[in-house]
């Protein structure tokens, strides 16, 4: 395994918070980094909203190389409010802005760790192919998604298998 990610040394100039308003939902919430227990974590909270065809509040991270060519998935630390969150994967060559490599995993309030392989993500459309190559991976959001309902989910570790 390969850290990626501990939410550590200036996480703010690496992670954005963006939500459905940028298509015209009104979806709210924020992206906070706090330490909890034995380390610093991103931390997700809002209600999210389907009204005005929106539905999603996120924290991304955009980077470039990707992944390692072996890399077979993800392994996040993951504690939350017992509603269910995703992962989006964003990859070269998408056609939207929307497009996205999609998993769904569940919380509880205790950290947790989530095994993802990347043969078990999904594309949002149709027209995507339906797998990636892992080293044309060029984002990650944590994303509260497809529903109303109130987002609380934090994040501790992200490591790459």
């Amino acid at each position: 395994m390969t850290l990626f990610e501990d939410f550590t040394d200036a996480p703010e100039t690496r992670w954005d918070y963006v939500a459905d308003g940028v298509m015209g939902g009104v979806s709210e919430g924020q992206a906070e980094f706090v330490t909890d227990g034995d380390g610093t974590a991103v931390r997700l909270t809002g209600l999210v909203s389907t009204e005005n065809n929106g539905g999603f509040i996120q924290v991304r991270r955009r980077f470039e190389g990707g992944f390692p060519v072996a890399a077979k998935g993800l392994i996040l630390s993951v504690k939350g409010n017992g509603e269910p969150y995703f992962v989006f994967l964003r990859t070269k060559g998408q056609k939207r802005v929307f497009h996205s490599y999609r998993f769904e995993f569940e919380t509880t309030s205790d950290w947790e760790e989530v095994r993802m392989d990347f043969a078990d993500f999904y594309p949002s459309h149709e027209e995507m192919p339906l797998n990636f190559a892992p080293e044309d991976v060029t984002g990650i959001g944590i994303v509260a998604y497809g529903r109303a309902f109130e987002a609380d989910v934090m994040v501790r570790r992200v490591e790459v298998y």
